[in-house]
């Protein structure tokens, strides 16, 4: 059993620092007082059985506890409180720390019995004086067995019922009534009174409790309540049992943050998308892959284009170079670390941050608070770093612009086709210069089916760099395209990964605490895991 209540209190601390920052404080001091004073009361052993008498002023607590000391320990009194500091009657050799812990100042050792029990007189709860009062509350959570002692005329009293009783009902196993003063009524009466707490107690949750009639005065009943003590402390098990059913109240306080929803704890793959999707938009994804795709056929056409339009091109600037963005060299990609995309507009930081909540109400569900407000501080944690890390993102993407080893050799077929029309040209203008000196015999002027070789190879050769030039322009679109979809797959798994590190994983990291916690909390309950959470 003491194994059992080591692995619960450890599952209750590790509940009660999951929840720290997150649940309400209150509940989370009460987890760590628990787990705290469950150390302590096991480092002094449970081999001695804590019992008090609790009760209110008049019921006769300091008669019964002289009664079952067999001395007069503490002076009795019905009509003021006597009791102004707590009592001890003590049996068998306890440890004395014990006793220091429980903070008791009068301290009576008594002979007889077989085993170890402190059996303790409390002030009156409904004292006048409100030290009496804490002193009542703080021994009370110290005791192992807590017997209340009530009367005929305060059974009912609604701070007994209201203050105490109620928020025990999950103690039900360590405590007991004691009507005392049973003496005052006859068998009708005593029975009726007996009815009537037991219709009290189960409005308290508390249906069942035992309650022994017993009258210190002439002795009625004080043999059983002797004997369930004696049960009680031989069985060694009350100090545990008290232990087990604190962790069970402090573990019932992080519950309601514990219970079944549905839709919980899953991100949804389009709400993932959409995110991906907005932060690419914010991102200038759109913007790079048109840029990619306007450098590859810039380049095509310097590459591969006819020669005298390619001066048009060189006019106009590198759309990549403009935007500082890599072409593709590992080096240059290393170096890159931010680029000159003009920065997000408002309606596409406006889309992204609707898709962080979207994604964050999604995956919270229909969970409890405090987890949706949790989820959501988590998915929106490194907001400000986004813009940054995006842009890094996109600034250091392999674009996947390669060079195509056709554009070499459609190079070269365009200066050779240059050369062969330059060499018509001139061959045509030395003809026209002989020709203006009257020696345009000198030269002869050979023939192709009718036409000048000199004209054919200057209107063969523009014409079919000219064509040369088309067809590379097509395949470089063809080619351009395609890189324009490769660099858009870099720069969206860039994108994503930014996503993932920024906003989807430290949600689920919350959604995973918020299910150790919960499994923490099962675990603490021990013999009630199979409850709802």
């Amino acid at each position: 059993m003491s194994d059992d209540i080591d692995r619960r209190l450890a599952a209750l601390a590790r509940a009660a620092e999951l929840a720290d920052g997150r649940l309400e404080a209150d509940r989370v001091l009460t987890a760590r007082t628990v787990v705290e004073r469950a150390g302590v009361r096991l480092g002094l052993g449970v081999d001695t059985t804590v019992v008090a008498l609790a009760g209110p002023t008049g019921a006769g607590k300091s008669s019964l506890f002289n009664a079952l000391a067999g001395a007069d320990l503490t002076p009795a009194g019905v009509r003021r409180p006597t009791t102004g500091a707590v009592t001890a009657a003590v049996w068998g050799e306890v440890n004395p720390r014990l006793l220091d812990w429980l903070e008791v100042p009068s301290r009576h050792a008594l002979q007889g019995g077989t085993e170890t029990l402190v059996l303790l007189d409390l002030p009156d709860y409904d004292s006048v004086e409100l030290s009496n009062r804490l002193e009542v509350e703080r021994v009370i959570e110290l005791v192992d067995l807590l017997i209340w002692v009530v009367d005929p005329q305060k059974y009912a009293d609604a701070a007994l019922h209201d203050r105490y009783l109620r928020p025990l009902a999950g103690h039900r196993g360590t405590m007991l009534v004691v009507l005392n003063q049973a003496d005052r009524l006859d068998e009708a009466g005593l029975a009726a009174c007996r009815a009537d707490l037991g219709r009290l107690l189960a409005r308290d949750g508390l249906d069942g409790l035992p309650v022994l009639a017993v009258s210190a005065r002439d002795g009625r009943g004080l043999e059983e309540l002797q004997a369930v003590l004696r049960e009680r402390t031989a069985a060694r098990a009350s100090a545990v049992a008290r232990l087990a059913a604190d962790v069970d109240a402090a573990a019932d306080g992080f519950e309601p943050a514990c219970r079944t929803a549905e839709g919980k704890g899953e991100i949804a793959g389009r709400d993932e998308n959409r995110l991906v999707a907005a932060l690419a938009d914010a991102a200038g994804v759109p913007v790079v892959t048109r840029a990619v795709a306007r450098a590859h056929r810039r380049r095509g056409s310097l590459a591969a284009g006819w020669p005298l339009a390619r001066w048009i091109r060189r006019l106009r600037p590198d759309p990549l170079k403009r935007l500082r963005l890599s072409d593709g060299s590992h080096d240059e990609i290393e170096a890159r670390e931010h680029s000159a995309l003009p920065p997000s507009t408002p309606a596409q930081r406006s889309q992204a941050a609707s898709a962080t909540r979207t994604l964050a109400a999604g995956a919270a569900g229909t969970l409890p608070d405090p987890w949706p407000n949790a989820i959501r501080s988590a998915a929106t944690a490194q907001e400000e770093a986004l813009p940054d890390r995006l842009d890094r993102a996109v600034a250091g993407a392999d674009l996947k612009v390669r060079r195509p080893r056709w554009w070499t050799v459609a190079g070269l077929l365009q200066k050779a086709l240059a050369g062969v029309a330059l060499v018509g040209l001139l061959w045509l203008l030395v003809i026209a210069g002989l020709g203006f000196v009257q020696l345009q015999d000198a030269i002869p002027l050979p023939e192709y089916e009718g036409f000048p070789v000199p004209t054919l190879m200057l209107a063969g050769g523009l014409l079919a760099g000219l064509l040369l030039a088309l067809l590379a322009r097509w395949l470089t679109g063809i080619g351009a395209a395609r890189r324009a979809r490769a660099a858009e797959r870099s720069l969206r798994k860039r994108v994503e990964e930014v996503a993932r590190e920024l906003v989807i994983e430290p949600v689920r990291s919350e959604l995973a605490l918020r299910d150790e916690l919960c499994a923490a909390v099962v675990s603490a309950r021990g013999h009630r895991r199979g409850r709802r959470r």
